[in-house]
């Protein structure tokens, strides 16, 4: 019968091998880990990345890089230091792979003057990259970037974007206008991902693909690290302020750690809660409840806590004068400046006997004196436990610059200079800078446990919902493969009974996004892709915008490169504009393999040519609902060419 058309008229179906088949499909698309004691985190997404992404496909593309001013833009470009390497080679693989790229970021001018203007800042680029980078001015005229402007470099700069507060209100109109003409956005900015800005989650909006850069996944990967328990005794190393703020990361991290260890501002608020005195200028306002709660849920996990004993303190009136005191003795008139020598031996010890830890947030009270250096000589007994195989993990700038100043190598060491985005994280919020990027499971599917034969031609239906159309082509059609894609969790496992209960051996359902994973999905299947199907996708006549948002460039990108030769799409829709836009669609991002099979015969209604019956005589559920009351579905098919 060739691997072209199915003309399969008035069937049903038979089926084996469904609920146990489930532990054989491993996917990690859920976005909250497991409870620890009522102690919830957003799980990280996964997310498209710039290295899974198909490098041909970069050819001739418009590629918006959102980059990290911070780390490219630096006094000292440190490139023994994995984000700033990271960075560079985003920009530098991109060029390399054909790709057009426009950079943008923001720059603080008040700190560089000299990186004031656009064109200046294009130029430090240029040396830093080695390779020429022309500044643009489009957005403070207002104007869309225009095609022609693309031919001017390789490599283009916007406008500083700290400039306009349509960057911090996420302006839906200034995020089209730094888009246009961008065909797939890249961010490279984890620093900023936990804000919601123009140009890290509007521009996504605009852009048919929206990724990770490197430094971005490798920010990522160092995320998921540090919040595994792989390996104990696990110490937090505490910093900084503001204790209320930050409460529900720190039972986070008190579920997962065997020691807090608090060496900043908070320390004082641990030290209150424990009943001990603490001067009234250090002292947070409302932190008190927070910090009784965080000391009890310690206590109940058997988590030790762990508090400065003693602190170098300055005179108010003699700020020359340094003297040690105990945590709760400290003298009226003088403020703590310092860790104390008691304080850093007791965390010393700790940090001796641990495999794991995490170092967030500055050793740094009220004042600050250049005569102590508790920092530092952290520093010191990290960088030589990092070399007894201890896993060490440093967040905030503060942090990764004291670190960097005392350890001959930092490459021992992960390192998050934004301490922002990870309390953030670490408080189970959804960073909005990650939640806008593609997402791209990985899939890993027993095709051997799925189906008996797993050779078989592939059919693949998009959004099946209750699943009719695939159980009736499988009780049919034993010498083929059927696959149906729904995100509807209910209904997969509806269909999965029914599938167990049928004792199907060649139809499957996999709960997923079809979107973001159906070319991880199919791309392991051993045997050919032969049809593809979009059967009325989203029927929800309230809410028109809907109905087509499955049909990404992406995915019919995934579907015409993974179908065989001569391979079908079928497609169709009782909304007649909803079939008009899927035929657009997939003949505009078909990229020259798709072409229409019926364009001179059919049934035509408004001028449109259409299949006047479902070629494979078996009907979706909503299929048959608009059928039965008598509406007209729209239908047609599409057929790869033989040279594709």
């Amino acid at each position: 019968m060739g691997h072209a058309f199915f003309p399969i008229k008035n069937i049903q179906l038979s089926f084996q091998g469904g609920l146990e088949v489930l532990a054989h499909v491993k996917s990690s698309h859920k976005e909250k880990t497991c409870l620890f004691d009522g102690v919830e985190l957003v799980a990280l997404p996964h997310v498209q990345t710039l290295r899974e992404f198909p490098r041909e496909e970069l050819v001739g593309k418009v590629v918006m890089v959102r980059f990290d001013s911070t780390i490219l833009l630096g006094e000292k470009l440190d490139w023994s230091f994995q984000s700033a390497s990271k960075a560079l080679y985003t920009i530098k693989y991109l060029h390399e792979s054909g790709a057009k790229v426009i950079l943008m970021s923001e720059w603080n001018t008040k700190i560089n003057p000299k990186h004031l203007a656009v064109e200046a800042v294009a130029d430090i680029l240029s040396s830093v990259l080695q390779l020429k980078v022309v500044a643009l001015r489009c957005i403070s005229c207002n104007i869309p970037l225009k095609r022609e402007d693309l031919q001017k470099a390789d490599i283009l700069l916007l406008e500083n974007l700290s400039q306009y507060k349509e960057e911090v209100a996420n302006c839906s109109k200034f995020a089209e206008l730094l888009s246009s003409e961008v065909d797939i956005f890249v961010n490279d900015s984890f620093c900023q991902s936990h804000k919601i800005l123009a140009s890290t989650v509007g521009v996504a909006c605009f852009c048919y693909a929206s990724m990770a850069g490197f430094s971005f996944e490798e920010s990522l990967h160092q995320l998921k690290k540090f919040a595994k328990t792989n390996k104990k005794p696990y110490v937090a190393i505490i910093g900084g302020g503001n204790l209320k703020d930050k409460a529900a990361a720190l039972q986070f991290l008190a579920s997962r750690c065997d020691a807090l260890v608090f060496v900043g501002l908070m320390s004082f608020q641990i030290i209150r809660a424990l009943g001990h005195s603490v001067p009234t200028n250090l002292v947070e306002r409302d932190a008190h409840k927070a910090a009784l709660d965080i000391v009890r849920f310690a206590h109940d996990k058997n988590v030790l806590m762990s508090y400065p004993k003693d602190f170098w303190c300055m005179n108010q009136h003699l700020p020359q004068q340094l003297e040690v005191f105990p945590a709760y003795g400290v003298s009226y008139g003088w403020l703590p400046v310092d860790l104390g020598p008691r304080s850093l031996d007791e965390i010393n010890s700790l940090v001796t006997n641990s495999k794991k830890i995490i170092w967030i947030g500055p050793v740094k009270f009220r004042s600050s004196s250049p005569y102590t250096g508790g920092a530092s000589k952290l520093a010191q007994m990290l960088y030589k436990q990092s070399l007894c195989e201890c896993e060490i993990t440093i967040v905030g700038s503060t942090a990764c610059e004291v670190i960097k100043n005392e350890s001959s190598s930092v490459s021992c060491f992960n390192m998050l200079e934004n301490a922002s985005a990870v309390w953030e994280f670490l408080k189970g919020q959804k960073l909005p800078g990650v939640m806008a990027l593609d997402r791209a499971y990985p899939f890993e599917i027993d095709w051997n446990v799925v189906y008996r034969d797993p050779s078989h031609p592939l059919l693949v239906d998009i959004g099946s919902g209750n699943g009719l159309f695939i159980m009736g082509m499988a009780r049919n059609r034993k010498d083929l493969n059927f696959l149906g894609l729904e995100i509807n969790g209910k209904l997969v496992r509806r269909c999965l009974d029914s599938v167990h209960q049928s004792g199907i051996t060649n139809g499957y359902f996999v709960e997923t996004n079809a979107t973001s994973t159906f070319r991880s999905i199919v791309s392991g299947y051993p045997g050919e892709l032969v049809l593809v199907s979009v059967q009325c996708p989203n029927p929800d006549f309230n809410k028109p915008e809907h109905r087509w948002s499955m049909l990404q460039r992406s995915l019919i990108e995934a579907v015409a490169d993974l179908l065989a030769s001569k391979g079908k799409v079928f497609l169709q829709s009782d909304v007649e504009p909803v079939a008009i836009r899927m035929k657009e669609q997939f003949l505009k991002y078909g990229k020259g393999k798709l072409c229409l099979l019926h364009d001179h015969c059919g049934v035509k209604i408004n001028g449109n040519t259409w299949l006047e019956e479902n070629p494979f005589g078996i009907h979706s559920d909503w299929e048959q609902h608009v059928i039965d009351r008598g509406a007209p579905m729209y239908r047609l098919m599409l057929s790869k060419s033989t040279g594709s």
